[in-house]
């Protein structure tokens, strides 16, 4: 790489056009160059129409934008028609493809509708992204009289995810090509106490996958699982216990399902979920134990707790204010205490 001599005296315009004409264009080239090291090829999904749900925000938005980059088209899928073209044009300005569909995943009228469009639209579905979801954390001894929790976590994560496969995967078979990636989470793998609803809505997703990828050998239908760690996504961001989190950002998240896409292995997870899952099959009693001590040393949220000075319903806000006083209440959680904090630095990655 050629290196640039600097007069000691430069005016802000010729600093400004060094910049766009001699730095950004390295920096794109870098850039690139990594991007080929990380997916193989240029244009490694070029021709290959990818569904991602939960594609209006945070790691579907980020995972749509790589998927773009990597020569795919991409099929957006979720509730906010006006989030979805805000990510349909960063793509499009960047000079990929993209198309938006307005669905809600947990009405199977509604994806039934979504699948036949897909069809019409684009002829030939390659890939899809099972992104949407939701996290509830609550201890179960403050879950005895909400089973609906349960219910509503399995309808996201779950049953939404089970629809779109049981749509698609007749579709794939025929085409003799499909691949599906499943978001799904370390806490499959650790177990970490007070998400019972949400790990039990993942650990099926996984165990339905492991399942069917069985019964579709020779059909050219592949599922990889993304077990991922801790995200810093708008899911996350009412509990502000987690701000003291190491946490990957919506890109660094969207690199492993870029590579799910590229490479599609069985399974993308981190050295610290595999360790929990070895451990916890070597000596569960000696992890619950251990788990244990997190489940003391990190409480329950006021929200959980439901420890709130009144809700915002009862204020006569709209829905929009409600979720806004609803946010701002959330966020006023308790500190973490030192043994939480020196539980989170000796367990970096553990994080769910």
């Amino acid at each position: 790489m050629a290196t640039l001599a600097l007069p000691s005296q430069i005016s802000p315009a010729a600093l400004s056009a060094l910049v766009e004409h001699a730095v950004l264009p390295q920096a794109l080239a870098v850039t690139t160059a990594a991007r080929r090291v990380l997916v193989g090829t240029d244009l490694p999904l070029e021709g290959r129409n990818v569904v991602i749900t939960g594609g209006s925000s945070g790691i579907g938005a980020a995972a749509a934008l790589k998927v773009a980059e990597a020569g795919g088209t991409v099929i957006l899928v979720a509730r906010s028609i006006d989030k979805l073209d805000a990510v349909k044009q960063e793509i499009e300005t960047a000079g990929g493809r993209a198309y938006t569909y307005s669905c809600d995943v947990t009405d199977n009228e509604s994806v039934d509708a979504l699948v036949e469009q897909l069809v019409a639209d684009h002829g030939e579905i390659h890939m899809l992204v099972n992104n949407a979801g939701r996290s509830i954390r609550r201890s179960i001894a403050l879950s005895y009289d909400r089973f609906h929790d349960f219910e509503r976590t399995m309808s996201l994560n779950y049953f939404a995810a089970v629809r779109l496969i049981l749509r698609l995967l007749p579709h794939m078979s025929e085409n003799n090509f499909g691949h599906i990636v499943n978001i799904s989470s370390i806490g499959a793998q650790t177990n970490p106490p007070r998400f019972s609803a949400y790990v039990a809505s993942k650990a099926a997703l996984d165990a339905f996958s492991r399942v069917v990828a069985s019964e579709v050998v020779g059909k050219g239908v592949g599922f990889t699982t993304v077990h991922m760690p801790l995200v810093r996504t708008p899911m996350i961001a009412p509990t502000s216990m987690y701000d003291a989190f190491p946490t990957l950002s919506p890109e660094e998240a969207a690199d492993m399902v870029l590579r799910a896409l590229v490479k599609r292995p069985k399974e993308i997870g981190t050295p610290m979920g595999t360790f929990g899952e070895l451990a916890y099959t070597l000596a569960p009693g000696l992890v619950d134990k251990i788990l244990h001590q997190a489940y003391k040393v990190f409480p329950d949220s006021l929200a959980a707790k439901g420890e709130l000075d009144e809700s915002p319903e009862r204020q006569g806000l709209s829905r929009s204010g409600q979720m806004l006083a609803r946010a701002s209440i959330l966020v006023q959680d308790q500190p973490l205490s030192r043994a939480a904090k020196t539980m989170m630095r000796l367990l970096p990655g553990i994080h769910w």
